[in-house]
């Protein structure tokens, strides 16, 4: 099955994201469009929502910081996020809504 927010090949991949910082509790959303929607505790000021989010997917995807990172939407709620050292089919089943 495809996922309009999970493209790349291999163990590489990009996850096309839309965030919600500042909510109650970290989690994942569902979709927003074709991008996966994820809340997040943490605000979006000084880079806190973005390191909150970089862990959020180390920890639910079991992987390293260092594997993750983000490639587009910085200041954005549109981010795009790279992943490496993950096939597909555990990213899917674990960002499963």
């Amino acid at each position: 099955m495809s996922e309009p927010w999970l493209r790349g090949d291999g163990s590489v991949w990009v996850l096309s994201l839309h965030i919600q910082p500042g909510a109650r509790k970290t989690a994942i959303a569902g979709l927003h469009g074709e991008a996966l929607k994820i809340r997040l505790a943490a605000p979006p000021v000084d880079g806190k929502a973005n390191d909150c989010l970089i862990g959020f997917l180390a920890e639910t995807l079991g992987i390293g910081r260092s594997s993750i990172e983000l490639v587009g939407g910085a200041t954005s709620r549109a981010k795009r996020v790279r992943i490496e050292g993950v096939e597909a089919e555990t990213v899917r089943r674990k960002l499963s809504i």
